[in-house]
């Protein structure tokens, strides 16, 4: 209506407007409406301002031992069964007084937890933060345990099927003294008897070759020899371990693809082929191939105390993760071998005094200089050769320290994870035994409350 009013070209007093008269009054019509596309403006960002304030106040923040995060409500609803995704558990931990909520927990591990949140269930433990810790922390947040599952699964802890136990009470008794040490004071006198019955068989074996042993050796009765009283002792005893464990054992098939248990069987074998030997020619036990062989079977059961040394258990599973790496290595210094004999022959080649007729007389010298031993039967003349066996030696310490780091950490790892498992074995065994006390105080306290009946009378 302004506008139409204005282009009718009227004053106020009826008059027709003039063009500068026109000219004001479209000009004050215009500061009119800037004035208010301004106040406007000022009510629009007032607005934005309370939006933003009350969209700030929706975001929960969580501070970790002074480390904050502010989130929105909506990603951690996306795990509601957990700590943080849901209100009625973390309502604990609110703190009225700073508006947040705060937990006294591993701060560096906080940063993983709420990633998990953020990026809908991916879970990556930090390089500086130990195995059992960051686990400690997951179980804390309660993420679950097919998250901790999967974590343990990433990190190498692969889930095992667990063994059940035989049903009879005298079986599982006997079952878990001979295969579990630290379960009572007997299975401790058990493991006891068997490390000491295999220091003794191993003593027995490294002594009757001394020379000064010879003469107390009862040649023309050896089933008298105070060696083989021994050797039969400790192979009883053996023996004894072997039927007590297959007997008592929940799943055979499973029993014999133990690697430990066929230490076991093969620790038995020395015995029996010995007896055979004298069986068939007395004197044959000290001579020939077949005595050689008994006692390198018999030297073998030092492998036996890795069932119960954790440390030597650990080296082993770390040198069988490690297979592809000690392969590796094996391939280097193969090379390097083929490649310094053949070197150190054809400097060496021609000369009077030379330690090397062939190339394949060079691959001794070119391992035993790269192993940084260097007995002394063969070593270059030459000058070019002494200086082909320095660079030999610097090649061969550079070669063997590649793959070591390797081995170290696969070592730390696997006992982290052993260090890791023995505890919650421990905790286990407490929990159970804690619930079986609470089972037989149950019995007992229904045992001893009277009957209806005797309550009446």
């Amino acid at each position: 209506m302004e506008s139409a009013w204005i282009l009718g070209a009227y004053t106020a007093s009826g008059e027709l407007a003039t063009p500068r008269t026109q000219r004001r009054m479209l000009f004050g019509m215009v500061q009119r409406q800037q004035y208010r596309w301004r106040e406007f403006d000022r009510d629009m960002t007032a607005d934005r301002a309370r939006a933003a304030l009350a969209h700030l106040r929706r975001r929960v923040v969580i501070n970790v031992a002074g480390l904050r995060f502010e989130l929105e409500p909506e990603t951690l609803a996306r795990f509601p069964n957990t700590l943080l995704g849901s209100s009625e558990n973390r309502k604990k931990f609110y703190d009225p007084y700073r508006d947040e909520y705060f937990f006294d927990r591993h701060r560096p591990s906080a940063e993983a937890i709420i990633a998990f949140y953020q990026t809908g269930g991916r879970l990556d433990r930090p390089d500086e933060v130990p195995v059992d810790v960051f686990t400690d922390e997951l179980k804390f947040f309660k993420l679950g345990d097919d998250v901790i599952q999967r974590y343990r699964e990433k990190e190498g802890f692969h889930r095992v099927a667990e063994q059940p136990l035989p049903r009879s009470k005298l079986v599982k008794d006997l079952w878990v003294l001979a295969t579990k040490p630290r379960s009572s004071h007997w299975a401790m006198l058990f493991a006891f008897f068997s490390v000491f019955a295999i220091l003794l068989s191993v003593a027995a074996v490294c002594a009757e070759t001394l020379p000064m042993m010879q003469y107390s050796r009862n040649e023309k009765s050896p089933f008298v020899d105070p060696y083989f009283l021994i050797e039969t002792v400790c192979t009883g005893w053996f023996v004894l371990e072997l039927l007590l464990r297959v007997l008592t054992c929940p799943n055979r098939k499973r029993y014999f693809k133990s690697t430990l248990n066929i230490y076991d069987m093969i620790a038995v074998t020395p015995w029996f082929i010995t007896i055979v030997t004298m069986m068939v020619e007395p004197m044959y036990m000290y001579a020939g191939w077949a005595m050689r062989v008994t006692r390198l079977l018999r030297a073998t059961r030092a492998l036996k105390l890795a069932r119960y040394s954790r440390g030597l258990r650990m080296i082993g599973l770390a040198l069988t993760a490690s297979l592809p790496d000690i392969g590796m290595l094996g391939v280097f210094m193969g090379i390097c071998i083929i490649l310094f004999s053949s070197a150190i022959f054809f400097i060496e080649f021609g000369y009077e005094s030379t330690h090397f007729e062939s190339i394949p007389d060079g691959f001794w010298w070119a391992l035993i200089t790269m192993v940084t031993v260097g007995y002394g039967d063969h070593y270059p003349t030459t000058g070019g050769g002494k200086f082909l066996g320095s660079i030999c030696a610097l090649a061969g310490i550079l070669t063997i320290a590649l793959p070591v780091p390797v081995i170290v950490t696969k070592f730390d790892e696997l006992y982290d994870r052993q260090t890791e498992k023995d505890s919650e074995e421990d905790e286990d065994e407490h929990n159970k035994g804690n619930k079986d006390d609470i089972e037989d105080s149950e019995d007992e306290t229904l045992s001893e409350a009277p009957t209806t009946k005797e309550t009446i009378v």
